[in-house]
């Protein structure tokens, strides 16, 4: 060992000259990314189906590499199929030509609608290109080009891979391609020619049929038949003859008086312009020999009316203008906006002069100023309220951002109680095209927390949409806000409820504008009740006695019930000067320790059952029908108790927040259950007043029926009896129902402290609605505008049943109640629901666009009609579609048509001359002018099959595709040669 180490002890430095360069290690790389793509060897599919390339699904992988600094990608592209069990028969594969070889020679993919250049130049359903990885670098020297591509032939050739494999190359733009394809004894090379003006000689099939021979060399001299398919395209740009249906919305007639206000609850929809900018007619010959047909630079054969195939695609307008996206977009943009109400209007458009200048004093003069008196009648001109004269006073009148009769047509349409003496019912709807309350459209409201779409609400939603779009801008939705805000005023003041809201306490699955005008709807509803029942007196009282349920809920009124017993219960929040019984003594509140006069009672406390019985009662409602109280077997009366009071979302809210900082503590938890408890205390007081003589037991069997558990005994005398006791819950020492009982005194709802202070809480509201920036209003009402866009492209899509169009609303409500439901929502999210209803808008503009060119309504033949239903509809939804019967077909025939007007139109041709170019082919040719224009685009698509480069190789495919329009010209040729002889 030492002896054969001695000699290694003296080297100092090792020379390596067989060091990787640079271009091969960019071999080796490509070597290695083949290999981990499994591309190697040869993996036959079965044969292409016909339409595969579009219908198919394609797939690429991607991967980079360098040479030197120069960074490439690497792509695979191949159609996904399903794969074919060749194991076994290796063998006999051996020398079969390449998958990609024989795809050269398909015919039955020609021409795909949508599909990568390289698969529409070649027919290849898998390929690898490698191209420059940054968009801006390009390899534009010869002698590069020609490195990648011997890198490419070695890197083929090394790991035996038969996938073609291109180079891309110059300008990306330009789609320069350059490749090969090896196989066992057999190379294609894919070359490529791209200029931007075609050679005069090889602007017609001859010319080109030269070039593919020259390129084949064919030593063979009878050469072989070339196999030709072509295709021309005609482009449709002139509908001049097909004006565009969508008519745009009469800014006029909305404030007209032949229209009427009720235009201002609709949506506009369509697109402004044209949605559809061209037709592309594709004729297309799919086989034919060379011999066949005659195409050189004298004489064509090439008709299109006789192209035994026709295909159409439609080019769509990019972004169209269409209208309802316009408008919701517009009234989205009012949410970014900071400015409040008076900033836009002008800082004291609704003060009165000086008014910022006074001082404190002058608060309570306002008191003792004589009080206008208030308008019993409503009227257009008085809901135009003292807001519009101040405008007009601080700016003219010309500067108001609403005219009158705008604002009319407006406020009429929103409050219709305003043309009758006689204020409508709260729940009337003033509008037909809505929805029924029952359907799932009505019920959308609940998912986008809007509100019901014939409501007041999503009423002033589209009005101010509207405002926004036509009349005003902000200033005008600052302008009918305020109104809008003097309105709900004018009406708490005077009693007039407020129509097109739901009656009850606030819906808290709308939004909270919907919420606080109900709110205030409640507010009035007490007010009213007891303004009018201090009209009445006390005698008037309702005590009917009808049979009843046990349990709370049996007390609670329906609307039916609320006008007969206003006159008892409806008294709950009266005013100082509005409480009145019998003795005509007044309360507004009573507290623990105060007498209870005309009563014969000291103390709630000390009265006990005996006590208690000699009351007189008072505040019954109905008489219960089953239950008797317990120590006096008197029936029991199910009392009038106040309502508990509503509450808005964010009442609940700050409510709840109160109620969680209260803490953990006895003392917080004590006082917690006494602010939850005060509903309870209320009704306890009731239930007194209307049984004399009651006890806990009484009142529990009535409110909670679950609290009083009753079990069969037997007694002394042997008899079953029914024994009841309160439940263990109720038997909690310092239980609060015990605590609240023991302090509750026999007093009825009229004369209890209320429970819902509704001149407090409607000032409340008006404070809040008066504080809304327009931002803020755009915030609360966009779920609603929605909600609205929704209906009406669901109304829209109905006309025109296009099944696709159902699938994307679907997604649309699904998005849009996932992000609406939540409080401030992101802007983005929101944005993303606009655009995909414009989007929707778009596409039935389409739909409409293209039945007005092929005239389905005009189909006389009801088989005709659905033909052309069915071609409409493709069009909608496939790249391309296949025109049944080609030029002869129902379609086809109105194409042609389209093309001769369109003919007709550019060349000024009297409409006398039609008849002569209806004739034969030859008479049309004949004519100076042509159905059709010149094509657009012409492609042909040449194949072979020959021996070379010698008689005795194998022969195997040439494929050259050719594309010449007017500033482009392209030759892209496949030419297979057999290297088994070199």
């Amino acid at each position: 060992m030492a002896a054969d180490s001695e000699p290694e002890s003296e080297v100092f430095e090792i020379t390596d000259f067989t060091t990787a360069s640079e271009w091969e290690r960019f071999i080796s790389k490509v070597e290695e990314v083949l290999n981990d793509w499994k591309l190697i060897g040869n993996s036959l599919g079965k044969p292409l189906e016909k339409g595969i390339f579009t219908s198919g699904t394609w797939e690429e992988k991607s991967d980079e590499i360098f040479f030197a600094d120069f960074k490439f990608s690497v792509t695979h592209h191949y159609l996904v199929q399903e794969s074919t069990d060749k194991e076994g028969k290796d063998e006999l594969l051996e020398d079969v030509i390449p998958q990609s070889m024989q795809d050269l020679l398909c015919m039955n993919n020609d021409f795909p609608p949508r599909a990568h250049c390289l698969v529409r130049w070649y027919g290849l359903r898998e390929f690898v290109v490698i191209a420059p990885a940054a968009h801006s670098d390009a390899v534009l020297s010869e002698s590069k080009c020609n490195l990648l591509l011997s890198s490419v032939s070695i890197a083929l050739g090394n790991t035996g891979c038969q996938v073609p494999l291109f180079v891309q190359i110059h300008h990306k733009w330009r789609r320069m391609y350059v490749g090969e394809c090896q196989g066992p004894g057999v190379r294609t090379d894919f070359e490529m020619v791209h200029l931007r003006k075609v050679p005069n000689q090889y602007t017609h099939l001859s010319g080109l049929l030269d070039i593919f021979k020259s390129k084949i060399g064919c030593p063979l001299t009878p050469l072989p038949p070339v196999s030709i398919a072509i295709r021309f395209t005609y482009v449709l740009q002139d509908w001049q003859q097909y004006f565009w249906p969508q008519q745009p919305p009469d800014i006029d007639a909305l404030v007209g008086g032949e229209v009427g206000g009720l235009e201002f609850g609709k949506l506009p929809f369509g697109a402004c312009e044209d949605p559809i900018s061209e037709l592309h007619l594709a004729t297309t010959w799919p086989h034919l020999t060379e011999g066949i047909i005659v195409d050189n630079d004298v004489y064509s054969d090439l008709d299109p009316i006789q192209a035994p195939h026709w295909s159409v695609r439609v080019r769509k307008a990019e972004n169209p203008q269409c209208l309802l996206g316009d408008f919701v977009t517009e009234f989205f943009k009012i949410c970014r906006r900071k400015e409040s109400t008076d900033e836009i209007l002008g800082r004291s458009a609704f003060e009165e002069e000086g008014k910022e200048t006074a001082d404190i004093t002058h608060a309570l003069s306002k008191l003792t100023e004589p009080a206008s008196v208030p308008i019993h009648k409503l009227s257009v001109s008085n809901m135009v309220h003292t807001a519009k004269k101040k405008i007009r006073k601080h700016r003219g009148v010309e500067e108001s951002p609403l005219n009158n009769d705008v604002l009319n047509t407006i406020l009429l349409f929103l409050f219709p109680d305003a043309v009758s003496e006689k204020p409508l019912d709260v729940t009337t709807s003033t509008d037909n095209n809505y929805p029924p309350s029952e359907s799932e459209d009505y019920n959308l409201y609940n998912q986008f927390k809007s509100a019901p779409s014939d409501s007041l609400t999503y009423k002033l939603a589209l009005c101010l949409c509207m405002i926004n779009f036509y009349h005003g801008g902000l200033k005008g939705v600052a302008h009918l806000w305020q109104e809008f805000v003097l309105e709900m005023r004018f009406r708490w003041e005077n009693n007039f409820l407020i129509p097109g809201l739901a009656s009850g306490p606030p819906d808290l699955r709308c939004c909270l504008l919907h919420q606080k005008l109900q709110m205030l709807n409640c507010c009035i509803e007490r007010k009213k009740a007891r303004d009018e029942g201090k009209k009445t007196s006390a005698s008037d009282n309702v005590t009917n006695i009808y049979p009843g349920d046990a349990g709370k809920a049996g007390d609670r009124l329906g609307p039916d019930d609320l006008k007969e017993t206003d006159k008892d219960k409806g008294e709950v929040g009266k005013s100082w000067d509005s409480w009145s019984d019998s003795e005509e003594e007044f309360f507004e509140c009573l507290s623990d320790t105060e007498e209870l006069k005309g009563n014969g009672q000291e103390s709630g406390k000390k009265g006990g059952p005996k006590e208690m019985a000699n009351l007189r009662p008072e505040g019954r409602l109905y008489q219960h029908g089953k239950l008797t109280l317990l120590h006096n077997g008197e029936p029991l009366y199910i009392p009038v108790t106040q309502e508990p009071a509503p509450m808005t979302e964010d009442l609940l809210e700050e409510q709840s927040e109160v109620l969680a900082k209260l803490g953990t503590s006895a003392e917080g938890a004590h006082l917690r259950a006494r602010m939850q408890s005060a509903c309870l205390l209320s009704d306890m007081e009731s239930f007194k007043a209307a049984n004399p003589g009651c006890s806990l037991e009484d009142f529990v069997r009535w409110y909670s029926p679950r609290d009083y558990v009753e079990e069969e005994v037997t007694d002394e005398k042997g008899n079953v009896v029914l024994k009841g006791e309160l439940s263990a819950r109720m038997k909690i020492p310092s239980n609060m129902w015990v605590e609240a009982w023991e302090t509750a005194k026999p007093v009825p709802a009229r004369r209890q402290r209320r429970l819902f202070d509704d001149t407090r809480e409607a000032e409340k509201v008006l404070h809040y609605l008066a504080i809304q920036k327009p931002a803020d209003l755009a915030r609360h009402l966009l779920p609603s505008v929605i909600h609205a866009a929704v209906l009406k492209v669901k109304e829209e899509e109905s006309l025109e049943n296009i099944s696709s169009v159902k699938k994307i609303i679907k997604q649309i409500i699904s998005h849009s109640s996932k992000v609406l439901h939540f409080p401030n929502p992101e802007d983005k999210k929101l944005e993303e629901i606009i655009h995909q209803i414009t989007n929707v808008e778009a596409l039935i503009a389409r739909a409409r666009s293209l039945k007005a060119k092929f005239g389905t309504e005009k189909c006389e033949q009801e088989e005709e009609k659905e033909d052309l239903e069915r071609f409409v509809s493709c069009l909608l939804e496939q790249p391309e579609v296949l025109v049944t019967g080609a030029g002869r077909g129902h379609a086809g025939r109105i194409i042609h048509k389209l093309f001769v007007n369109a003919q007709r139109a550019a060349a000024m041709t009297p409409p006398e001359e039609e008849s002569k170019r209806m004739g034969s082919p030859e008479e049309r040719r004949q004519n100076s002018v042509s159905d059709f224009p010149p094509p657009a685009g012409r492609e042909f698509i040449l194949r072979t099959t020959v021996p070379r480069p010698a008689p005795y190789s194998k022969a195997l495919p040439q494929r050259m595709y050719s594309v010449l329009t007017k500033e482009d010209f392209r030759l892209a040729g496949a030419f297979s040669s057999d290297t088994s002889f070199f």
